[in-house]
C-alpha cells in the first residue's frame, strides 16, 4: 500500500472574469512509497502548494482521487489528519503573541496528545529544530527562518507518520537548512514519509530519494536526482581550450546545440544528443586540444531544460 496516492487528480478554480475555470491540477497521478522522501518540483503556479492541500485535507478535489494509507481524503479526513503533520510556512498557523513553547503546547492539544508526552515532547522538538534558548520569546519577534523552523516543530508535535512540507527552507540561512536537511534524514531513518515542495534544487539532491516534476498542473516525469540527469544526457557539456577558429568548427558539428565561452574561460560545447559526444571529442583530440573535460547538467539545469527558463522567474 503507498503512503501517498492520488488517480488522475484534478482541481479547478473559477475565473474572476468568469471565462472557463483554470485548471491547477490536470489529471494528476502520482505514488510516493511508505518511508520514501518525494520532492516535488516546480514553477510559481504549477500546481504543487494546490497538492498538498488537496493530500492534507484542506482543498477538495474537483475529479479524480487522492488517498492517504489508504484512507480516502474525502471520506476519511478526520482519521488523515490525526496520522499527519503539515508546515506551509508563512504566518499561517502561527500566533504571534504566542511564545514557541505555547505555541507547541496549543497545536499539541488540538492533537490530543497526552499531558505527560506534551511535557517531553515539546522541549525537545524546541531543541531538535534549535529554537530552546528563544522557547519563551513572543513568536512577532522571531525572524523568517526561525518562524521556518517553529513551523517544522509544529508539523512534528502530533507526532505524524505522514509530512507535508511546503517549502520549508526559505528564509532560512545556510545552517539553518543544512540542519534541516539533516532533520529529514532523521525523519526518514524513523520511518515517516515526507512530501516536499522546493525550488531548492541542492536540497531536492540532497535529501530526496525521488523527484516528481509538476508544470501548470500537469505531472512532467518523475525520476531519482540522478535519473532525472539522465533524462538529459543529450545535453552533456564539453568544456576545452581552444580558439575561436576550433570553437566554429565544432558549432558546426552534427549535434552541437551551440558553443559558447565556457564558465572559467575557453569553450563550453552545449548537444542536443548522447550520440555526438564521442564525435566531438575526436574532432577536439584530432585538432590537437590537451585539456578537455565532460560534464552531467545539475538538477537544476535538468530543470530548466524540462520546464523551460519560464520556471525560474518570479
Amino acid at each position: 500500500m503507498s503512503a501517498i496516492r492520488t488517480i488522475s487528480l484534478v482541481r479547478t478554480y473559477k475565473s474572476k472574469d468568469r471565462s472557463e475555470p483554470r485548471r491547477a491540477l490536470n489529471s494528476v497521478s502520482l505514488e510516493v512509497e511508505d518511508g520514501e522522501v518525494r520532492g516535488l518540483l516546480g514553477p510559481n503556479g504549477a500546481g504543487k502548494t494546490t497538492l498538498v492541500r488537496i493530500l492534507s485535507t484542506v482543498l477538495l478535489p474537483t475529479e479524480g482521487g487522492a488517498s492517504i494509507l489508504g484512507r480516502d481524503v474525502v471520506h476519511h479526513a478526520r482519521a488523515i489528519r490525526k496520522i499527519i503533520g503539515v508546515a506551509f510556512g508563512g504566518d499561517k498557523g502561527l500566533y504571534p503573541k504566542l511564545t514557541a513553547r505555547q505555541t507547541l503546547d496549543y497545536w499539541a492539544a488540538l492533537y490530543a496528545v497526552e499531558a505527560g508526552e506534551t511535557r517531553r515532547r515539546v522541549p525537545f522538538l524546541l531543541d531538535r529544530v534549535g529554537l530552546t534558548d528563544r522557547a519563551d520569546d513572543r513568536v512577532e519577534t522571531y525572524s523568517r527562518g526561525m518562524k521556518q523552523r517553529l513551523h517544522l516543530a509544529r508539523a512534528l508535535i502530533g507526532n505524524p507518520r505522514i509530512l507535508f512540507l511546503d517549502e520549508p527552507t526559505i528564509g532560512m540561512d545556510p545552517i539553518a537548512a543544512r540542519d534541516f536537511r539533516s532533520l529529514i534524514k532523521e525523519l526518514r531513518g524513523e520511518g515517516r514519509t515526507i512530501l516536499i515542495t522546493t525550488h531548492d534544487m541542492a536540497e531536492a539532491e540532497a535529501v530526496c530519494d525521488k523527484v516528481a516534476l509538476i508544470d501548470r498542473g500537469q505531472l512532467i516525469t518523475v525520476e531519482t536526482p540522478d535519473g532525472l540527469a539522465r533524462l538529459v544526457s543529450r545535453h552533456e557539456r564539453i568544456d576545452f581550450e581552444g580558439g575561436p577558429d576550433l570553437a566554429q568548427q565544432v558549432a558546426a558539428l552534427p549535434g552541437v546545440a551551440r558553443v559558447q565561452v565556457g564558465p572559467t574561460g575557453g569553450f563550453r560545447v552545449e548537444l542536443t544528443q548522447a550520440e555526438a559526444l564521442n564525435p566531438v571529442l575526436s574532432h577536439l583530440v584530432a585538432a590537437g586540444v590537451t585539456s578537455l573535460q565532460t560534464s552531467r547538467p545539475s538538477l537544476e539545469e535538468v530543470y530548466i531544460h524540462l520546464v523551460g527558463d519560464r520556471g525560474l522567474r518570479i
